[in-house]
């Protein structure tokens, strides 16, 4: 709280006017990550939206990996990220998935796109084994690296994942 008084020219104390300590500054700040980076349903199906709203939620997360931390744990309450959940909740009821399902399917999405954001946001050379793997090592030569591994690995698993959902409703 210090810290972002004195950037803001304020007494920290003024700041307890406007937020309701760290938790209400990681709240808005979850909100305006939110507000930047939202995909509206806009008529869509669910997978294609949904396809979308992964893309955009990895970028957010790669752009802020430093934030994660901080928003992990944290209950949300900020007004557009409850409206962001409410869409995809509403997206995900509308295409045919149980009630009682949608809170899993968000979580597992809410794991996806973070994992995959931090993935984006990993160093060009992720592994460096040395000696002595039996396949590790070989499959590595001659493997895409950086962002181009990052997008590959991405957009199989959005395949995966949007597939094996898609497979769910047929059960």
């Amino acid at each position: 709280m210090n810290a972002i008084a004195r950037r803001l020219g304020v007494r920290p104390s003024s700041l307890y006017n406007h937020v309701d300590g760290m938790d209400g500054i990681i709240e808005l700040m979850r909100g305006r990550l939110v507000e930047d980076y939202r995909v509206r349903p806009e008529e869509k199906q669910w997978d294609d939206f949904l396809v979308d709203l992964l893309r955009q939620q990895r970028q957010m997360y790669a752009d802020h990996p430093q934030l994660v931390p901080l928003l992990i744990g944290k209950t949300i309450t900020h007004p557009a990220v409850i409206a962001a959940y409410d869409d995809l909740a509403t997206a995900l009821v509308d295409g045919g998935f149980p009630e009682d399902e949608v809170l899993t399917v968000i979580a597992i999405i809410d794991a996806f796109a973070i994992g995959f954001g931090l993935d984006l946001a990993s160093p060009d050379e992720v592994w460096e084994p040395g000696e002595g793997t039996r396949t590790l090592g070989r499959v590595m030569e001659g493997a895409e690296r950086g962002t181009a591994r990052a997008d590959r690995t991405f957009e199989l698993g959005v395949g995966l994942l949007v597939d094996s959902l898609r497979a769910r409703l047929t059960r």
